[in-house]
């Protein structure tokens, strides 16, 4: 905690000051990249199948394909005899025409039983061919890997054996392959071997609240806060600093995606920022469980903000907003607004220097009407280029 308290003011003082000179401007370098310049550092969307099905829905043409450069189309997972599963309507052949045309690769994200896999070669090989031929067939530029999450030392080894076996069906540069790595779950990861057949890491800064909490946790700090008095239901790599801390030890800036999140948490019963969840005391578990909701932040969040009884706050050292109720009733609402999406990248991109930035994902931001955070993405992407 002490290690974290001092260099978390410092940098929250410094992002402070220049973002705030930055956020509101107009970017002459965001005309130009309309013109058709690409984006300086990577900028990579989850999209889900099922979005279009949604109220509102989002679909391809309320992708904002010029303020990306990779799209992950979620998902094809695998089954344990290795055969995919393709839900019904997943096949959008206009998501890879479009983005094409702007110049944005669309990976495919699959997984699956990992178990099966690991414990049969013929297995993994069946795999390995139906994604070359559902790859192939369908115009994806690769795969992103989503494994959540390996738990043992035949875990760790086996994913470099799985993804270098994946290399070797996907060759680079034809094809770009991904993974997406939990901070807290690093001992499971070997990063100096992987970042030799990975091209890039998404780090999922994420879902330090949740269900699984017992105290109102804010979901993914930029800066880690002292005063949570429950730092390991978050830790290790609980904030956008320390997961920085953790993985630039291991792989290049190059390789790393900083997460950020479009969605958010509402603690029901809970009226204040770390107040402990009234039902953990006799919950099997020991955390809040079903008292808390994920919510999405265009569609649930983003009509409550200063509105209907609830009012935001800004935790001044983490550099992330929450709502509360204004009549103190129970309520307690943790997300990303533009300002702290906007803050998380610029401290990503071009104070630590990373490769890019993603987020999960797209439809979670959208209100029917206008995208928020991916515009807050994009814009900080391009500012740090011509401002630092």
């Amino acid at each position: 905690m002490k290690s974290y308290s001092r260099p978390a003011a410092c940098w929250s003082v410094a992002v402070l000051a220049a973002l705030l000179s930055l956020f509101a401007l107009p970017s002459a370098q965001a005309q130009k990249l309309a013109t058709g310049q690409r984006l300086p550092k990577r900028v990579v969307a989850d999209y889900t199948a099922g979005s279009k099905y949604l109220n509102p829905p989002y679909g391809v043409p309320q992708i904002p394909f010029k303020k990306l450069t990779h799209i992950i189309h979620a998902a094809v997972p695998w089954n344990s005899d290795g055969s995919l599963s393709v839900g019904n309507g997943f096949l959008e052949p206009a998501l890879i025409r479009k983005a094409h045309k702007n110049g944005v690769k669309v990976m495919l994200l699959t997984g699956g039983d990992f178990a099966a896999v690991e414990n049969s070669k013929a297995v993994l090989e069946t795999v390995v061919m139906n994604l070359q031929a559902f790859v192939t067939a369908n115009g994806y530029d690769g795969l992103d890997v989503d494994w959540e999450f390996p738990e043992s030392a035949a875990d760790r080894a086996f994913f470099n054996r799985l993804m270098e076996r994946f290399r070797a069906a996907f060759p680079s540069p034809q094809y770009t392959l991904s993974i997406d790595v939990a901070p807290w779950n690093g001992t499971f990861y070997n990063m100096h071997r992987l970042k030799d057949s990975v091209d890039f890491f998404n780090l999922m800064v994420y879902d330090c609240a949740g269900p699984w909490t017992s105290i109102g946790q804010l979901n993914s700090p930029i800066f880690w806060d002292p005063k949570n008095p429950k730092p390991e239901e978050c830790q290790p790599g609980g904030s956008v600093e320390q997961a920085a801390d953790i993985f630039l030890k291991r792989v290049p800036a190059e390789q790393l995606n900083m997460g950020t999140p479009f969605y958010g948490y509402y603690y029901t019963n809970v009226s204040q920022l770390f107040a402990e969840c009234p039902n953990d005391g006799i919950t099997p578990d020991g955390d809040c469980d079903d008292t808390v909701q994920y919510v999405n932040y265009g569609p649930f969040i983003k009509p409550l903000i200063n509105q209907q009884g609830w009012q935001r706050y800004y935790d001044t050292t983490a550099m992330v907003p929450y709502l509360l109720r204004t009549d103190g009733a129970p309520g307690f609402i943790t997300y990303d607004d533009a300002y702290s999406t906007y803050t998380r990248v610029f401290y990503s991109d071009w104070i630590r220097n990373l490769g890019g930035t993603f987020m999960w994902a797209l439809d979670a931001d959208y209100d029917g009407h206008s995208q928020d955070l991916v515009d807050a993405m994009y814009q900080a992407t391009i500012d740090g280029s011509t401002r630092r």
